[in-house]
């Protein structure tokens, strides 16, 4: 069974990184981006540019913790004291004890800094000790080579290609799948990860 109360403020901190519930009021914090790095959603399937595709992307995210089957984070740098971003738990399924981790995006100053290191280190703890999963899951475009290559420097396995399975702005695309198994963890990942932090 996973353990997470979707009512819940979960707040995951290691001093380097801050995650806590996404809010509607958050808008404010994450409009700079939407309004001057639009790039930032060019691989993704709920774009956030602009007022209106931002507001969309929120309440997207905010229903699905509604739904309970994502919970949204806003994620603060604490180095430089401000909003850097959002990523989300999403895709539960209770009966499996899996979960997917995706829907992430920084500005471009916090890209390479570490920043999605610690929040991806304080995610898969939260995850398989906390709520006990057996696997976590990862997918992205299959063009979409630095997140593929970050997912893989955090200890994420690839999977396959699921062909064609997603609709975009501009077409459909083919996705790349990823995961990292509790047993991983526990045996190798979070030590690895553990030391690139």
């Amino acid at each position: 069974m996973i353990l997470l109360d979707f009512k819940k403020n979960y707040i995951l901190d290691n001093g380097f990184v801050q995650l806590r519930p996404l809010h509607v009021d958050d808008f404010k914090y994450l409009l700079p981006y939407s309004l001057n790095e639009p790039e930032l959603w060019k691989y993704s399937l709920i774009p956030a540019d602009g007022e209106v595709g931002l507001r969309n992307y929120i309440n997207i995210a905010l229903e699905g913790r509604t739904q309970q089957n994502a919970y949204p984070f806003i994620v603060y740098d604490k180095r430089y004291n401000t909003y850097a971003g959002c990523t989300r738990f999403y895709d539960f399924h209770q009966k499996h004890q899996t979960v997917s981790l995706g829907y992430t995006w920084y500005g471009k100053d916090f890209q390479g800094t570490g920043l999605n290191k610690n929040c991806k280190f304080l995610l898969l703890q939260f995850a398989f000790e906390h709520m006990k999963v057996q696997r976590v899951e990862f997918r992205a475009d299959n063009t979409n080579k630095r997140s593929i290559a970050a997912m893989k420097s955090i200890g994420c396995t690839e999977e396959g290609v699921l062909r064609s399975n997603c609709a975009t702005e501009i077409g459909r695309r083919d996705s790349i799948v990823l995961s990292i198994l509790r047993y991983e963890w526990f045996s190798r990942v979070k030590r690895e990860l553990l030391k690139k932090l």
